[in-house]
């Protein structure tokens, strides 16, 4: 009768099933070279104007190696599409540059150094926001799609506020505001009716990067390394996704200080002695390293996920993100 109760109670006791969630980045230097080498050339030909297609071909190809439990991603975004945010975002850009040129030449210096950044520095969270929403609603895992829920209004406020304040405290509250941001956007990404979380805090992230900053000053910046490794481990650790009935899948990085020695050393070395021609090898390796060092564990069955997100096909935030070449935030 005990043996009975006891069974019973750690049934009770056990909460959800849990699963394990593998997520592998399949990919070959040689496929990606032919994929790189092909866009070189014909972006090359056509002076520049082959770009938009050039992307849209390497994003291809890099989704669609990525496994997550025995499945590919799919980027359906088009050169197309593409093409058109790439001349609308020249525009953009060419008119905050033209405009810049203008003062200068008119010996305003002040001015035009002040509409350079001031008008880079607004059109920021709308190139963030616009970039999300076109790059996740052209994404999709097993048919499902993903999206992006945030508003340019909400996004530009967690922005802006946090621009002031880390002027005002002479770039300390740098930390809360790339916190915050990271929060923001992470919390309206979607996978169907799963949607993702950050939990970070600014205060731990800016001691992260105080003690990896003057570590890497005393070591000749060989703690730089390890630096790395922490600054990784902990945005990997805060991550969670979530489904609509409080279940959940947490993240952990088995990334070490060690390992992104190897990997960054070796990936300097390659595209070093082969002019740049690496480059194909250099990114399989990354993303092979960083795929391979987080582990998933969670009580949401992925075999529930449904359709809930839209189409969009505006890609302007997406290429003005890549002309001033800053990355995504996942």
């Amino acid at each position: 009768m005990e043996e009975n109760t006891t069974s019973l109670r750690d049934i009770l006791n056990s909460g959800p099933e849990k699963f394990k969630y593998n997520l592998l980045y399949l990919g070959k230097g040689s496929e990606f070279f032919s994929v790189v080498v092909v866009n070189w050339l014909l972006t090359l030909i056509t002076l520049g104007l082959y770009y938009p297609w050039a992307k849209a071909r390497k994003l291809q190809y890099l989704y669609s190696s990525t496994d997550f439990l025995g499945s590919r991603f799919i980027f359906h975004g088009t050169g197309k599409e593409m093409f058109k945010g790439f001349i609308k975002a020249l525009i953009v850009l060419g008119f905050i540059y033209a405009l810049m040129f203008y003062c200068l030449s008119q010996r305003m210096i002040f001015t035009g150094i002040l509409v350079l950044y001031g008008g880079l520095v607004l059109i920021i969270p709308l190139a963030i926001h616009g970039s999300y929403r076109y790059r996740m609603s052209r994404t999709s895992w097993r048919g499902i799609r993903m999206g992006y829920r945030g508003t340019k209004t909400e996004l530009a406020s967690v922005y802006f506020k946090g621009i002031f304040l880390t002027i005002v405290t002479l770039g300390i509250y740098g930390a809360w505001l790339t916190i915050n941001l990271r929060k923001y956007i992470l919390g309206n990404i979607r996978l169907g009716n799963l949607k993702f979380k950050y939990k970070g805090n600014g205060g731990d992230f800016f001691v992260l990067n105080l003690k990896g900053y003057f570590l890497s000053i005393l070591t000749l910046f060989i703690y730089s390394f390890w630096w790395q490794k922490d600054l990784f481990n902990y945005y990997v650790n805060n991550m969670e996704i979530e489904d609509e009935n409080g279940n959940n899948i947490v993240f952990k990085s088995t990334a070490t200080g060690g390992g992104f020695f190897k990997l960054i050393i070796v990936n300097l070395l390659m595209t070093i002695f082969t002019f740049g021609l690496a480059y194909p090898w250099v990114v399989t390796r990354t993303l092979k390293y960083i795929f391979s060092s987080v582990e998933m564990e969670g009580s949401v069955d992925m075999e529930s996920v449904v359709q809930s997100e839209g189409n969009y096909t505006d890609a302007t935030g997406d290429d003005i993100t890549d002309l001033l070449d800053f990355d995504f935030v996942i």
